[in-house]
């Protein structure tokens, strides 16, 4: 004869495990969920008054301070030298291996100012194009920049010409250029962060081939010093060699403009291009390159974001794209 009090005790543990199997999963489902949340993205917040990061890949500013400010970018107009030089040769309008004479003029103009950077050219040396685009580039040679422009067009004037109509053509709105080295000219020359990352841009899909040849090189040889040694000198990009996929663009330093740098890394199939402009030293330059580099490739899932000047706080919009 069955025990009924056996039973009701039997049903009541089957009842019970029911229950627990029932409210588990539930339980469990609840912590993996808790889990795959992801973390909060930490904001970038800086001191720099200029700033501007783009993904190029899907045309997206991942952050922007001060994009739209007019400004010197000394060096970094050298960046414009070279994408006019590279669309000549592109259009077979000129050769890489075509010599320019270096004239006294040009010599004697860069030879005088101490504190310019150089290839170190003498006055009648033959160099060929493709030699002063690496001085150009990788030393941020003056006088390479001057040779580039007399040797093309006959004059610095007529090649800034030339400049200016290739900035209005690729629709940099808010740049002018007065020089073909970004020397201080009294304020002419000025441009945007906006039209710098669009200037990169246009060159690295544009001339593939030649950003790879011109823009990377970690250091450059030309001329002999007083002692009859060969001269060296490392590319002057902050980033090259420091930070993994780094490989270009161009520095700027003058008094007026601080401590400027447009830069562009590669990693994983994903290309960033940067702006910081106005830092006080070469090693603030440094460190906001490598810091905003580094926050870009780690949150390119975020937003475009701007700084308020105010708060320093960063704030995302939900308008997320931006014209390539």
């Amino acid at each position: 004869m069955t025990n009924p009090i056996l039973l009701r005790r039997t049903a009541a543990i089957l009842l019970s495990g029911l229950a627990l199997g029932l409210s588990n999963p539930a339980t469990s489902a609840g912590k993996a969920q808790a889990k795959s949340t992801p973390a909060a993205h930490a904001p970038y917040t800086t001191e720099a008054p200029i700033v501007m990061l783009k993904d190029l890949d899907s045309g997206r500013i991942l952050f922007s301070r001060g994009a739209d400010k007019r400004f010197a970018p000394a060096s970094m107009a050298k960046v414009m030298t070279a994408y006019v030089v590279l669309d000549l040769i592109e259009k077979g309008e000129l050769s890489r291996d075509k010599l320019f004479t270096v004239e006294d003029a040009t010599w004697k103009m860069w030879s005088a100012r101490s504190r310019s950077s150089t290839m170190f050219l003498r006055a009648g040396e033959k160099v060929s194009v493709d030699n002063l685009l690496k001085g150009l580039i990788t030393v941020s040679g003056n006088d390479a920049a001057s040779v580039l422009a007399v040797g093309i067009d006959g004059s610095e004037a007529a090649f800034i010409k030339r400049m200016n109509d290739m900035a209005a053509k690729i629709g940099m709105k808010s740049s002018r250029f007065g020089t073909a080295s970004g020397w201080p000219d009294g304020g002419v020359t000025k441009v945007s962060a906006g039209d710098l990352v669009l200037l990169a841009d246009r060159l690295i899909r544009d001339h593939p081939g030649a950003y790879g040849r011109y823009f990377s090189i970690p250091k450059f040889r030309h001329g002999i010093s007083p002692d009859g040694k060969p001269i060296v000198q490392p590319n002057r990009n902050p980033i090259l060699g420091r930070f993994a996929g780094a490989d270009g663009l161009k520095t700027g330093h003058t008094s007026e403009a601080g401590y400027c740098f447009l830069g562009s890394a590669k990693r994983d199939g994903r290309r960033l291009v940067m702006v910081v402009a106005g830092m006080s030293s070469e090693k603030a330059r440094r460190e906001e390159a490598e810091r905003l580099m580094n926050w870009g490739f780690a949150h390119l899932d975020l937003p475009i974001a701007t700084q308020d000047r105010r708060s320093g706080t960063s704030k995302g919009r939900a308008d997320a794209t931006a014209a390539r």
